[in-house]
């Protein structure tokens, strides 16, 4: 049986899209250093730092806010390449798709929670005592929405993957 994209599902057109919008979420802020509470002096030394110094993108900041997308993205890719292929849906892969998507969702919550950590020990004391804050930034907040979204995907598509197999036994 040849791959053909009329034969792909929107479930698995999703499942794709979440994936390569998380990637391209990676290119949005992802960590973003404030000076909000700071001394006058420090918001003016902000002011003057480039700006790949106060807002960073997934590509410039640790392995939890690059690895997840890109790994959304791969489980995607292989839902849409598989997906036709019944042996292997039949035998999980609507399944393996949410483990991905769990596990992306996973990796972005250990990922959000160890956010500060992409400055060492110095760093961070020198932030803090300035009164500069380390928080998530846009794309970090789309990245998980575009996780969440996939998981809620592949939960919709394991339920229309058992009523096919109930379906396919019916008409034996």
């Amino acid at each position: 049986m040849a791959f053909s994209l009329r034969r792909v599902t929107w479930r698995e057109w999703l499942g794709l899209a979440a994936g390569l919008l998380a990637v391209g979420s990676t290119a949005l802020p992802w960590t973003v250093l404030s000076a909000d509470t700071a001394t006058s002096d420090v918001r003016d030394a902000f002011r003057t730092l480039p700006h790949s110094d106060v807002v960073r993108t997934a590509w410039n900041s640790d392995l939890f806010s690059w690895g997840p997308p890109l790994l959304l993205a791969v489980v995607g890719l292989a839902v849409v390449l598989f997906g036709q292929v019944t042996k292997a849906r039949v035998n999980g892969l609507p399944q393996l798709w949410l483990v991905g998507g769990l596990t992306t969702v996973l990796l972005m919550v250990i990922g959000w929670t160890t956010l500060d950590w992409v400055f060492d020990s110095d760093q961070r004391a020198f932030l803090d005592a300035a009164g500069v804050s380390i928080s998530a930034g846009v794309g970090r907040y789309l990245g998980m929405a575009f996780a969440v979204g996939s998981v809620v995907v592949a939960i919709v598509d394991i339920r229309a993957a058992r009523a096919e197999s109930r379906a396919s036994r019916r008409r034996r």
